[in-house]
C-alpha cells in the first residue's frame, strides 16, 4: 500500500517538543519550568507579519520604545586579562561583547543598529534551519554612536543577562525601552556559552561549552563577567575607554554613568544569574528574574536588597521549589508577579519575532500558543516594560509606583502572588 508523501518540514519544526521546558531549550532560552497544566485553546491575538518572496524577505519588527527619549547604542569589545575563558581549552583571556543602550540626542546621521551583526544574524537563522534570505531580522531603535542626551542627567545603570545558549540581542525590546526612559542598559553576551557572538572584523564565536556543564557553574562564570563589566563602566565614568579596539565612545557618555544606582535583570537562566551577581558585586542595588529557575548556592543565601520575581502563567513560587526557597531568603523589598496568559518564552524577543516567522519555521497557531501562551506578543512586552520600569524607578530613582502596590485595572493580566 502506498503512503501519501508528506510535505517536508523544517529542521526547527522537527525539534519542537510538547512541553514548555523542551521548547525553551530548543530556542536557546535556557532552563524551563514545569509544563503547563493544560493546553489553551485560543491562538495568540497578535498579527503575523506578511512574508515576502526570497528576493525581498519579510522584514521583522519589534515594538517601538515607549519612553520620551530617543535611543542610542554602541557595542563594546572587552578583554579581561585577569581571567581565562572557562569554556575553551586554550586558556585564552576572557573576551566579551556588550551593547550599551542609552537616551540619545542628535541622532540624525547615526544609522539604526541591526538586531544582530551579519555573521551572527546568519548563524542565528542557520541554527533554526533557515537560510539567510528567509527573513530580515529587525532594525533596532538604537542609533549607533549617537550623542548621549544631556537632559537625561546621570544615568542609572541596568544590566541584562539572557537565557542559556541564547545571545544578548534577545533582550533588545526591553533594553531599548528602558533606555528611552533614561537608563543606561548594558546587555551582556557570554562568549562560548551564547549561541553566537560576533566580534569586530566579522569574527564569530559560537557555543563551545561542553555538554552537561552544571547550571551553577555557568551562573558563576556569568556573575564574574558581570562584575568585570561593571568595572569597565566605572572606567568609562572616569573618562577612560576600555574598548579593546579603541572604538570611539558616544559623546557625553564619560562622567554620565551613575555608579551609585545599578540594577540587573535576566530572563530564564539569566534570571538565575542576577542574585549570584548581586552576591559577587554589592554595587548591584536591585535585581529582577524573568521566569528563570534558580540554581546554585545563591538561592539559599540571604539577600537584603530589593528583588522582583516575574513569572509566566504556570510558574511561580507555589510551583517552583527554587523560587519558594529563594523567597524565604529575601530580606529586602520583594515582589512576586505573574503574567497571565504567558509562557516561558514570552519574556524574550522570541515572543515578538516567532509569530512573524511562523511560516518559514513551519509553526502552527497551536504550537505558537504552546510556546508563548494566549497573550498577544505586543501586550506581553508592553506589560513587562511597564512593570520592569516601575520596579527600577522605585528602587533606583526612588519614584514609587502604585503598580507595585497591588492589582491594576489597566493591567488585569498581572497577578500578585501572595
Amino acid at each position: 500500500m502506498k503512503h501519501a508523501r508528506r510535505k517536508p518540514r523544517s529542521r526547527f519544526r522537527d525539534r519542537v517538543a510538547g512541553t514548555t521546558g523542551a521548547l525553551a531549550v530548543v530556542l536557546g532560552a535556557g532552563i524551563g519550568q514545569a509544563a503547563a497544566a493544560g493546553k489553551p485553546a485560543a491562538a495568540p491575538t497578535a498579527k503575523e507579519a506578511p512574508l515576502d518572496t526570497a528576493d525581498a524577505p519579510g522584514a521583522l519588527t519589534l515594538p517601538a520604545p515607549s519612553g520620551h527619549y530617543r535611543v542610542g547604542t554602541v557595542n563594546l569589545h572587552l578583554l579581561d586579562t585577569k581571567r581565562t575563558d572557562p569554556w575553551t581549552p586554550d586558556r585564552r583571556p576572557r573576551e566579551l561583547m556588550v551593547s550599551l543602550w542609552y537616551p540619545a540626542t542628535h541622532t540624525a546621521g547615526h544609522p539604526a543598529a541591526p538586531y544582530l551583526e551579519p555573521a551572527a544574524a546568519a548563524h542565528f537563522l542557520a541554527v533554526r534551519g533557515l537560510p539567510p534570505n528567509a527573513v530580515t531580522l529587525p532594525t533596532t531603535a538604537g542609533h549607533t554612536g549617537a550623542q548621549v542626551d544631556p537632559k537625561a542627567g546621570k544615568l542609572p545603570v541596568v544590566l541584562y543577562s539572557t537565557g542559556r545558549g541564547s545571545d544578548r540581542a534577545t533582550g533588545t525590546a526591553l533594553a531599548q525601552d528602558l533606555a528611552s526612559r533614561g537608563y543606561l542598559v548594558v546587555t551582556l553576551d557570554d562568549t562560548h556559552d551564547d549561541s553566537e557572538v560576533q566580534f569586530p572584523g566579522g569574527r564569530l564565536e559560537v557555543a563551545t561549552m561542553p555538554p552537561g556543564v552544571p547550571a551553577s557553574r555557568v551562573i558563576a562564570a556569568r556573575a564574574a563577567d558581570t562584575r568585570f563589566v561593571i568595572d569597565q563602566l566605572a572606567a568609562i565614568n572616569r573618562g577612560h575607554n576600555p574598548d579593546v579596539d579603541h572604538a570611539p565612545l558616544p559623546h557625553g557618555l564619560s562622567h554620565s554613568v551613575d555608579m551609585n544606582r545599578i540594577g540587573m535583570f535576566g530572563a530564564s537562566l539569566g534570571g538565575a544569574v542576577v542574585p549570584e551577581a548581586m552576591h559577587v558585586d554589592h554595587r548591584i542595588h536591585a535585581g529582577a528574574n524573568l521566569d528563570g529557575q534558580f540554581f546554585g548556592p545563591a538561592k539559599t543565601r540571604d539577600l537584603n536588597r530589593p528583588f522582583l520575581l516575574f513569572s509566566s502563567q504556570n510558574h511561580n513560587r507555589n510551583s517552583d521549589g527554587s523560587w519558594a526557597t529563594f523567597w524565604k531568603h529575601l530580606h529586602g523589598e520583594r515582589f512576586d508577579l505573574k503574567l497571565r496568559g504567558s509562557e516561558h518564552l514570552s519574556f524574550m524577543d522570541y515572543a515578538a519575532l516567532w509569530p512573524q516567522m511562523a511560516g518559514p519555521l513551519g509553526l502552527s497557531p497551536t504550537q505558537l500558543v504552546q510556546m508563548f501562551g494566549t497573550i498577544a506578543p505586543d501586550r506581553a512586552i508592553e506589560i513587562q516594560r511597564t512593570y520592569l520600569a516601575a520596579f527600577f524607578d522605585k528602587e533606583l530613582r526612588h519614584q514609587p509606583s502604585p503598580l507595585l502596590d497591588g492589582p491594576s485595572r489597566h493591567y488585569p493580566e498581572i497577578a500578585f502572588v501572595r
